[in-house]
């Protein structure tokens, strides 16, 4: 068979186009694939969880790949190694006590087995809006990433979704829209957004899992959104905190869809 051009832009369109039609309904929804997000997607997908991944930017893996200030590298604490394990990811433990991990390694094992367990990443779309009926979200309302960059009008399309995983990291977006656009109250202690606090690695750690949490009705936050949404500190690039996010927002999301 010749290998013409036409050939490959067909094949490319044609397959893409089926895969985005695949997701237009789906069980759960993420928003950005960043390490909570990607953890969540696997252990969802893992257990036959029909899920699609929503990233505005052209590369996954939120703010691991800058590591420490462009120091490649991340620290994971110890309660989180059974998830390194798991992804089949390298590290050192340090004389410290501390699992350090190469940056750009983890973030493309987190895509790998997030993709491979069979979840679905939609690169350069971003999130623009939601549906809300009834009092619960029921989908999100999407466009290309270029398109909102430069501000060109054009219109989105929508996306169904039973659940929706808002880890957007410190922008907390999905959240903000529910606030802003709907004035809608969040379970939160104020009805709102708290807003993320300064660094304080030892406490947000410990307070991004507990943060993790359903938001409002279909709506949970992971990550660094759980700290925005529920006013924790920031911990910089210690990721232990995320992965666990990850893993125990998968749990709720699945007890809630009665899997």
């Amino acid at each position: 068979m010749s290998l013409d051009e036409k050939r490959v832009s067909e094949t490319i369109i044609r397959r893409y186009a089926d895969k985005l039609t695949e997701c237009l309904r789906s069980d759960v929804a993420i928003v950005g694939a960043g390490p909570s997000g990607l953890v969540a997607a696997y252990y969802l997908a893992k257990a036959g969880v029909n899920t699609v991944v929503f990233e505005k930017k052209l590369s996954t893996g939120g703010g691991i790949w800058g590591g420490g200030m462009l120091f490649s590298e991340i620290v994971v604490q110890k309660p989180a190694r059974h998830i390194l394990d798991e992804f089949k990811i390298t590290y050192t433990e340090r004389d410290n006590g501390l699992l350090a991990a190469d940056a750009v390694h983890v973030a493309a094992a987190l895509c790998y087995a997030a993709t491979t367990a069979g979840a679905t990443v939609l690169n350069t779309i971003c999130v623009e809006d939601v549906m809300v009926r009834d009092g619960k979200v029921t989908g999100l309302v999407v466009n290309w990433t270029p398109v909102e960059m430069a501000n060109l009008h054009v219109d989105p399309l929508a996306f169904e979704a039973r659940m929706v995983i808002d880890a957007t990291g410190h922008d907390c977006s999905v959240a903000h829209m529910l606030v802003r656009k709907e004035g809608l109250k969040l379970l939160t202690e104020t009805g709102t957004i708290m807003g993320e606090r300064s660094m304080w690695a030892e406490d947000a750690e410990r307070a991004v899992v507990e943060n993790t949490a359903k938001v409002f009705e279909s709506v949970y936050v992971a990550g660094m959104a759980a700290n925005a949404a529920f006013g924790g500190h920031r911990m910089g690039p210690v990721f232990g905190g995320m992965l666990l996010s990850g893993e125990k927002v998968a749990e709720l999301v699945m007890k809630d869809l009665g899997k």
